[in-house]
């Protein structure tokens, strides 16, 4: 399916989403006002969160074609780390379940680079009082440089896997050695193994970076890294 993304069709885009604000109570002189900021990314989604239409800057923005980007899962666009929150999000509204989400994002590029941003998803209700679409604000940071994040790269080994998880959860060398079945110099052989591959230099930084890469589940507790990086 081909974007539409004239500047008349990016005229509709925005309108829509100004109705949509209207029909949910939301302020649409507020929202006029973010809209309106550089950069401003629009776009259609089903109720299945499959891209219907974008505009121009959504295109600029995400590095991607139009026909790349149109008749895809929005979600495939973002972070793993982000994926499975954001799709949550879109399931109530399109269960009717919420009319609007605002929620901070991750968008991955083709060349690896990403940037973060503001993400508001609104319901459109049709004449029946059906869900029929959901219109996508999205809102780069300001000043937001890009950002090398790990992608779907098999990082880790099953076993780093279950190290790093156990460092994150402020376990100790000897209660991860009797749990995972290692000796004290095994464990330590793989949290060396483990700075080495994230470039720090000790426990806290190795979390800290596994975090901002994005490796760990989002609100997980205890840490759980995400199957993407695993072997």
């Amino acid at each position: 399916m081909a974007a539409r993304t004239t500047e008349l069709e990016t005229d509709d885009l925005y309108a829509n989403a100004m109705t949509s604000l209207q029909a949910t109570r939301i302020d649409p002189a507020r929202a006029r006002v973010r809209a309106g900021r550089p950069g401003m990314c629009v776009a259609n989604l089903d109720r299945k969160s499959t891209i219907i239409d974008v505009n121009v800057e959504l295109v600029r923005q995400f590095g991607r074609a139009s026909w790349e980007i149109c008749g895809q899962q929005f979600c495939d666009l973002l972070h793993p780390s982000f994926r499975e929150k954001i799709a949550e999000q879109f399931g109530r509204l399109a269960t009717g379940q919420r009319v609007r989400f605002d929620e901070t994002m991750i968008v991955l590029r083709p060349d690896d680079t990403a940037f973060a941003g503001e993400l508001t998803g609104i319901a459109v209700t049709g004449s029946a009082g059906m869900i029929e679409k959901i219109v996508v604000l999205f809102s780069p940071d300001a000043g937001n440089d890009d950002q090398q994040l790990a992608r779907r790269q098999q990082l880790l080994t099953s076993m780093e896997t279950r190290v790093l998880e156990g460092v994150a959860a402020g376990v100790s060398t000897v209660q991860l050695a009797s749990a995972l079945f290692l000796s004290r110099g095994g464990v330590e052989y793989h949290v060396a193994m483990l700075l080495r591959k994230l470039k720090v230099n000790n426990r806290p930084a190795l979390v800290s970076k596994a975090y901002s890469m994005g490796i760990f589940r989002l609100g997980s507790w205890p840490p759980r890294v995400l199957t993407d990086f695993t072997i």
